[in-house]
């Protein structure tokens, strides 16, 4: 084909409009970041629920009823279906299949602020707008990826929240980092999702065709390329042809096709159920291949209840996340599952022991001493509380579990070396994690 030159106003992003490749004013391939394994028909994955802001771990899974009323707070514990755990009195259904959950009580973060990325990187870093470590699921995708020889036609890293925002700016708790920016976490929140094909009249022959047609203007100076941001934008541009020629993506994304009796499970009774449905298309996407999803279970900092705690956990959070919750982990037990898929849910803190009297509504402040993770699946030991903490929940009375511990645990369930080293921008090996050991009752 002969070389072309194009006019000055003429741009890369322009013609790829033009060829019918646009998605909700951003560009197919700008939008694909992450490939997965398609290989083994039960592929191990991760599922990774955020509770951002800072969950009440006295409020909800350590609770002390002997407490006093400044401590304890408003809520009572209820027995679950395992003889000496209890949990909060709003969280029945997870009372009913505590059997297929595992509670971490003895949790430690750092920082006082909200560090969100700690849940992803297990580093926190020096401020909430740079990232240290490249995020787990960028990490997958990369090694992955580099085990096929290449990309695949799912995702290998998906998050079905939009991205956070603090002040103007957005904070990259999903970022690629060093790995480059192919690996950035696919989001398909918004428009993204109904663009996820080809646009009217174009065909796959003509498609590939505009394919051929886009190499050709394609004269970027990739000796340029110092943080590997132009290569991925070949990577996303020949996604983007793959996947608009593929519905795998798209149809694990449309619960439309489960039944009913499904959606009514995770609570999905309308068209304002966005929260609840992530929750399923997080189960869709697993099985379609995807080996790691991340999504918040609520709002951007939603958990963050220095003010109306009580009545905040009561009236929505702990309800949805309950229901959740317990019909995810259900839905895996009865799919056969259980075991290939790992599900971990997680706040970046805790909330201060002492109800604050001076908060609107009863508050609770940070705390980052003490938290917990609830896991599930993974073909763990469940039905089981790892770690204790003192008689107000305000510091582990044993050895602390810290957020490397946590993803060094997922690394393994995914069959990755937490120990594997990865070249940074200054071209020094860093590994995965600081600390590679996992949570030993786990294993």
């Amino acid at each position: 084909m002969r070389s072309l030159s194009l006019p000055n106003d003429f741009s890369r992003r322009q013609f790829l409009r033009g060829a019918g490749l646009g998605l909700g004013g951003l560009m197919l391939g700008d939008l694909l970041r992450l490939r997965a394994e398609d290989k083994a028909p039960r592929a191990k994955a991760v599922i990774m629920v955020l509770l951002i802001g800072g969950p009440s771990h006295i409020d909800m899974y350590d609770m002390k009823p002997d407490a006093p009323l400044e401590i304890r707070g408003d809520f009572k514990p209820i027995a679950t279906n395992v003889p000496g755990i209890e949990i909060c009195e709003h969280m029945p259904r997870q009372a009913a299949i505590a059997d297929k959950l595992t509670i971490v009580r003895n949790m430690k973060f750092t920082g006082d602020n909200h560090s969100g990325e700690q849940l992803t990187t297990g580093l926190r870093s020096a401020n909430n707008t740079l990232l240290q470590r490249p995020a787990q699921g960028a990490i997958v995708s990369y090694l992955r990826e580099k085990q096929a020889g290449g990309p695949s036609q799912v995702p290998a890293f998906v998050t079905l929240s939009p991205p956070m925002r603090d002040g103007p700016v957005f904070r990259d708790e999903f970022g690629p980092l060093y790995l480059g920016g192919g690996h950035r976490a696919f989001n398909p929140t918004g428009p993204a999702l109904d663009d996820m094909g080809l646009s009217a009249g174009m065909t796959h022959e003509r498609l590939g065709v505009r394919q051929e047609l886009l190499h050709s203007f394609d004269t970027l100076r990739r000796d340029l390329d110092h943080r590997r941001e132009l290569a991925a934008m070949d990577r996303f541009n020949a996604q983007a042809f793959e996947l608009l020629a593929s519905s795998k993506t798209r149809t694990a994304l449309d619960i439309s096709q489960e039944p009913e009796s499904v959606r009514e499970r995770y609570g999905i009774r309308g068209p304002h159920s966005e929260r609840a449905a992530r929750w399923l298309q997080a189960r869709r996407l697993v099985e379609a291949g995807v080996p790691v999803v991340n999504f918040r279970a609520a709002g951007q900092e939603d958990w963050d209840t220095h003010t109306g705690n009580f009545s905040g956990l009561r009236q929505s959070l702990l309800p949805t996340l309950d229901q959740g919750l317990s019909a995810l982990v259900t839905d895996l037990h009865e799919r056969g599952l259980d075991k290939d898929v790992a599900v971990v849910v997680w706040g970046e803190m805790g909330r201060t022991p002492k109800v604050s009297k001076d908060r609107s509504g009863g508050g609770r402040d940070h705390w980052h001493d003490s938290s917990f993770a609830v896991l599930a699946g993974g073909g763990w030991p469940m039905g089981q509380v790892i770690g204790k903490t003192d008689a107000w929940a305000s510091a582990a009375i044993d050895t602390p579990y810290t957020p490397p511990n946590v993803l060094a645990t997922l690394y393994r369930h995914l069959g990755i070396d937490a120990t594997t080293t990865l070249i940074d921008f200054a071209g020094r090996p860093l590994p995965l994690l600081d600390d590679c050991t996992p949570i030993k009752e786990l294993l």
